[in-house]
């Protein structure tokens, strides 16, 4: 996969080509549901600031204000970034609720009830569901208008 190409999301892509350009774990995860090894992804750890989008169809779905470390080795949220782009599924009485993106259904991972700060929730997410894009990238690649997120004002 090409990670220099120019990607904004504008809610209009195509999912078949998009999907022929995934690794294959990309794929499993987005398609299949299978999630990543703890502690051996790429965001588990990462402190930048920025936002983190749809593998797929680069909707906007996380910022690394949100972000914390819940020490399960995948990447934590603590809230969506647009809560109209993440769609939560029942998966069962026991099993809780999956998070998947809304305009590509791509599996992102679990939400739970034991997060930190006012929502109480932990958005526990694969990495290979997402491309993280660095806050000092947001206006080139089309997400300029998340910029005012990091603004010190």
């Amino acid at each position: 996969m090409n990670t220099n190409s120019k990607q904004s999301y504008n809610g209009d892509f195509n999912k078949e080509e998009k999907l022929k350009t995934l690794t294959k774990q990309q794929y499993n995860v987005t398609q299949h549901g299978v999630d990543e090894r703890p502690y051996a992804n790429e965001y588990w750890d990462n402190e930048a600031e920025g936002i983190y989008v749809d593998i797929v169809s680069g909707e906007p779905l996380f910022s690394s204000k949100d972000k914390f470390d819940a020490r399960t080795g995948w990447p934590s949220f603590t809230k969506p970034l647009d809560s109209t782009n993440v769609v939560l599924k029942n998966k069962g009485f026991f099993s809780g609720c999956e998070v998947r993106s809304r305009n590509a259904d791509s599996f992102l991972g679990d939400v739970f009830n034991d997060g930190p700060g006012e929502t109480g929730l932990r958005f526990c997410v694969n990495s290979a569901s997402m491309k993280f894009i660095p806050k000092d990238e947001l206006e080139e690649k089309g997400y300029g208008a998340y910029l005012a997120l990091f603004s010190e004002l």
